[in-house]
């Protein structure tokens, strides 16, 4: 059963659909909030949105997928549906995300940093157990935005940097728009 409900979405400051500006969308608010952009490594993401009111965000993929961590060791687990609340350099609430621990593969509720400099990030399961790990094991290297349009070429590369253009807008509305 979907935690995402018809009057969730209705509420959506944003909502979007496609796997690339589904990622990039989050990724820019998980630095907005002073989190490492990688934290969430989905893969064909069909729809996600935020509700900025309450700080609820989602991300719907195809189906679950399962990531390795390399800079930790460490595996996680991703449901088609991973929901959580945001807030200033923390996830709270989170469904949808499992990460294994010794033979068991337990259930992660909330991931903080202390702040958006902090060398380390801290995961919490439902369990109350929780774990430290640094906090660059999580972050993706953005390629400059001009190679990103060349590496697409043609056609698709048009589509892609107006789909930069439209991000890079809509960043600095809100950027401007926090700072008020």
């Amino acid at each position: 059963m979907s935690l995402v409900t018809d009057d969730i979405r209705a509420k959506a400051t944003e909502l979007h659909h496609g796997n690339d500006i589904c990622i990039a969308q989050f990724q820019r608010l998980l630095k907005e909030v002073g989190l490492p952009n990688g934290l969430l490594p989905l893969r064909d993401v069909e729809e996600c949105g935020y509700v900025e009111e309450t700080g609820f965000v989602w991300m719907k993929q195809k189906k679950e997928i399962k990531h390795k961590f390399e800079k930790i060791g460490r595996q996680v687990i991703y449901a088609s549906e991973v929901t959580a609340y945001v807030e200033r350099c923390k996830i709270k609430k989170l469904t949808g995300v499992k990460a294994k621990e010794l033979l068991v593969w337990l259930p992660l509720t909330e991931i903080s940093v202390d702040s958006p400099e902090s060398d380390t990030i801290v995961f919490k399961s439902s369990t109350g157990l929780s774990r430290s790990f640094p906090t660059d094991a999580f972050v993706i290297e953005e390629a400059p935005v001009k190679e990103k349009i060349q590496a697409e070429g043609g056609a698709r590369g048009v589509e892609v940097a107006n789909v930069v253009r439209e991000i890079e807008k809509y960043h600095q509305w809100i950027t401007k728009s926090l700072v008020l």
